[in-house]
């Protein structure tokens, strides 16, 4: 612990899992004592100090089932596998925890979701972030779930991404290495970061080059971290048309979030032990940009 150390500060590098607001209504209820007495955020730590933080259970949230449209493209006894859309959040979380992808399948599917991700995740064994689309697949039970999983684990998934980047990318394809953890001046925002992320790989080639210094790409994950395209094209300095987050505020074309779309996902089925491979069709405001950018 370095001397002068703000509380809040200090308990966000102690417990990465969770955001430095959260840590701060921790504080500001009363589950954080310094010896023994309740502070406020800004509290400066001396070495001799004894911290005591309570971080209370996490309160249980019924999840309701929804008819939330899905579009399914593939489904067995085993596995889902569907076309996420736009602004769709993927499984509850405060805020949203509604209109998710998860209300959706538990209306679909009742009771026959894996369970290993626990009762916020039902069925989920990757994600996709909101304002990107494509395909995703669920898995129905613990077996399939293991058996994707395990796929994921070791890199043998084919997942291949559609993007528009900003400028002109020089070469024909390339790599980026770099490994992603959370950003240490923002923790809602990830980023490359040498000294406490974890190896991230990303594979890109250009399918074309457009008008006005864009440049439509393909992008292969060899790992799957969070926001890894977003945080890798942005790191190399062609960030996603669209991104506000990693990239510039605003764009002209008033996208709702980056332009990215999961167009092939590709396995071997849990049961069957055959290779799948799926393809989803970019949707109409990708395809309209296109056009606009030809």
């Amino acid at each position: 612990m370095k001397q002068g150390t703000r509380i809040d500060r200090y308990l966000s590098e102690q417990y990465p899992e969770h955001s430095r607001s959260y840590l701060q209504k921790l504080i500001k209820d009363g589950n954080v004592l310094v010896n023994g007495k309740h502070i406020k955020s800004n509290y400066k730590l001396s070495e001799e100090d004894e911290i005591q933080i309570e971080i209370p259970e996490p309160k249980e949230v019924d999840i309701q089932a929804e008819p939330v449209p899905l579009d399914i493209i593939y489904e067995d006894s085993d596995i889902i596998v569907l076309n996420k859309q736009k602004d769709m959040v993927v499984h509850p979380c405060p805020g949203h925890y509604t209109g998710t992808l998860v209300n959706g399948l538990l209306y679909h599917c009742k009771d026959q979701l894996s369970g290993i991700n626990g009762e916020l995740r039902p069925g989920i064994v990757h994600r996709i972030d909101k304002d990107t689309t494509g395909l995703l697949v669920i898995c129905k039970n613990d077996h399939a779930h293991n058996f994707i999983a395990e796929q994921l684990k070791v890199h043998s998934i084919t997942r291949k991404y559609h993007a528009i980047v900003y400028h002109n990318i020089g070469e024909e394809e390339g790599s980026v290495d770099a490994p992603i953890g959370r950003n240490p001046n923002d923790r809602k925002k990830m980023a490359v970061n040498y000294k406490n992320g974890k190896r991230a790989v990303t594979h890109y080639k250009v399918l074309e080059r457009l008008k006005g210094q864009y440049t439509y790409i393909e992008c292969s994950l060899e790992t799957g971290r969070t926001h890894q395209i977003r945080v890798h094209m942005s790191h190399i300095h062609h960030p996603l048309l669209g991104d506000e987050v990693y990239g510039p505020k605003k764009d002209k074309f008033h996208l709702q979030g980056q332009c990215l779309h999961a167009k092939v996902l590709g396995f071997i089925h849990p049961t069957t032990k055959e290779y799948m491979e799926f393809t989803s069709p970019l949707p109409e405001y990708f395809e309209q940009l296109l056009k606009k950018l030809r």
